[in-house]
């Protein structure tokens, strides 16, 4: 692939940034109704999501630079 391709950027990081969400939203459900381990489902989600944002930093940095 010679070109940044955003579809492809999209693809990827769709699916793990949803995977954090649902991690944050378990979190928050466990967090209301006093549930063990909540505010743990909330950090990893957060850490994936931020995981998510510097991956998709880095490809369309790295993939810009590749035309």
């Amino acid at each position: 692939m010679t070109t940044a391709d955003p579809q492809f950027l999209y693809m990827i990081l769709v699916l793990p940034s949803l995977f954090g969400l649902t991690l944050v939203g378990d979190g928050l459900n466990k967090v209301v109704h006093e549930e063990s381990g909540g505010y743990i489902s909330i950090v990893f989600g957060l850490i994936f999501i931020a995981v998510v944002i510097f991956a998709y930093l880095f490809f369309s940095t790295y993939l810009s630079q590749q035309v």
